[in-house]
């Protein structure tokens, strides 16, 4: 494998993580305050709640709205700065446009698996990111500890309102989606299916 010429500084971050992602498949990047993060690929419990909650967001849609994987979610005013969100609703006609990147006042909800290994600092950077960034609503979802935070209305750089739960609590998403979502069904790191 050849490895690519990587020469990053502020204002080609885009392109090099671009060069990083066809070079090194299966890693996962995003620039996050101005720094590369590269993650593997989502394990299959990860994979499973975006899954399940995919499956039960799409119904509840309006029309104009989908709920979409692999979506990149820029900063504004930033040359550099984006995050993929695990799953993100967000206007229909995105998923006909040649874009990559969704303005993060298109974005009613984005949602986040924690990794198994990943660091509480990583995981409020990003929190503090979509703050920061705007995005409306931000659902963390921690299988390392069965349980889920949702973040909403952005102010200032901050999310003015918190709502914490465990796995079998639903979320309560407010509007303009307006309806909740079940986590009965949400695995555990570590857990054993068939196993109590």
């Amino acid at each position: 494998m050849t490895r690519p010429n990587l020469t990053p500084r502020r204002g080609n971050l885009r392109a090099v993580a671009d060069r990083l992602e066809r070079a090194t498949p299966g890693l996962h990047i995003e620039i996050i305050g101005g720094a590369l993060v590269m993650s593997p690929a989502p394990r299959g419990k990860h994979a499973g709640i975006i899954l399940i909650l995919e499956q039960e967001i799409r119904p509840a849609l309006l029309d104009s709205l989908v709920a979409i994987e692999v979506a990149a979610v820029e900063m504004p005013d930033d040359p550099d700065d984006y995050v993929i969100p695990d799953l993100t609703v967000c206007p229909a006609d995105f998923v006909q446009s040649d874009e990559w990147l969704l303005d993060p006042a298109d974005v009613e909800l984005a949602v986040e698996v924690i990794s198994p290994s990943e660091r509480s600092k990583g995981v409020a950077d990003k929190a503090d990111w979509y703050a920061v960034a705007g995005v409306r609503c931000l659902l963390l979802i921690d299988p390392r500890s069965g349980t889920w935070v949702l973040r909403s209305h952005p102010d200032g750089g901050q999310y003015q309102g918190t709502r914490h739960g465990k796995f079998g609590e639903s979320v309560p998403l407010p509007a303009p989606l307006g309806f909740e979502i079940s986590t009965d069904s949400f695995p555990f790191y570590g857990e054993t299916p068939g196993k109590a």
